[in-house]
């Protein structure tokens, strides 16, 4: 708990330093493209009226190649505004991951958490040497907010979705062509919300099914990672939450884990 604590401390101090200056440099894009397009333009209009311009002016117009100049920048312009843009989003997900000031139990859309998660795994979820693109489906439902420690629930699902990568990763050489998938859905069921989150990599061996929401149970190789995460969802959902967190998995098929949560507190 302590780690954690520190480690959103840290995330949330990241992320406000990094705020600061991809703000400036946002808020400044779009007057600097203004600025370049009235200065193409006053170029152009130079160029209508002087059509023959001095020798050393078209030698310089050849050698900086002026035309691919004035079609690419405002493409160049586009490119860093796209690049700032998802810096940003990238940002605002950390502090929403974080959620440092939201001690206490708070009503707040899963929707934005599972959001705010992915984001995050952004560049897991693209093909690698170990697995190639990992496609996620969102089947969202209509859902109402939910009471929760948002902090601790975004930890369970960057657990449960890492170790979904992770599987992808381990999959038999004769099962790498397949589609890497997980399939997030969301439903509101009495007065319970459930989120279902499924992959279809290779699934958990049935002789350590029964052991992973078990204290210091791993599969993983020393030195590797520090396990799977669950015993700290299972805690997180069950214990904190009053919830139900389940999984069942098939050899060759996949894994699915279910997470009930009680949309009011103590209810």
């Amino acid at each position: 708990a302590e780690k954690m604590s520190g480690l959103g401390q840290m995330v949330a101090g990241v992320a406000h330093e990094i705020n600061n200056p991809v703000s400036f440099v946002y808020s400044n894009i779009v007057p600097a493209r203004e600025y370049a397009r009235d200065f193409i333009e006053l170029l152009e209009l130079y160029q209508q009226e002087y059509s023959q311009p001095l020798p050393k002016i078209k030698e310089k117009i050849e050698e900086i190649d002026l035309d691919f100049i004035k079609e690419d920048f405002m493409k160049l312009l586009g490119s860093m505004e796209v690049g700032t843009e998802r810096i940003y989003k990238i940002v605002l997900s950390l502090r929403n991951f974080s959620r440092l000031d939201e001690a206490d139990f708070k009503a707040v859309d899963i929707h934005d958490g599972i959001d705010s998660t992915l984001m995050i795994l952004g560049s897991q979820l693209k093909a690698s040497s170990e697995h190639s693109e990992i496609q996620v489906i969102k089947e969202y439902g209509d859902i109402p907010h939910v009471e929760c420690y948002p902090s601790q629930l975004n930890q369970v699902l960057m657990n449960i979705l890492t170790n979904a990568i992770d599987a992808f990763e381990e999959k038999p050489e004769n099962q790498k062509a397949n589609d890497n998938q997980i399939t997030i859905s969301t439903c509101k069921v009495d007065n319970f919300v459930k989120i279902i989150i499924a992959d279809n990599a290779s699934g958990i061996p049935p002789e350590i099914h029964g052991n992973i929401f078990d204290p210091f149970f791993t599969k993983k190789e020393v030195g590797k990672a520090t396990g799977l995460g669950l015993p700290i969802c299972y805690q997180i959902v069950v214990e904190k939450h009053h919830g139900q967190i389940q999984c069942s998995s098939q050899i060759g098929q996949g894994t699915e884990f279910t997470i009930e949560l009680p949309i009011k507190a103590g209810v």
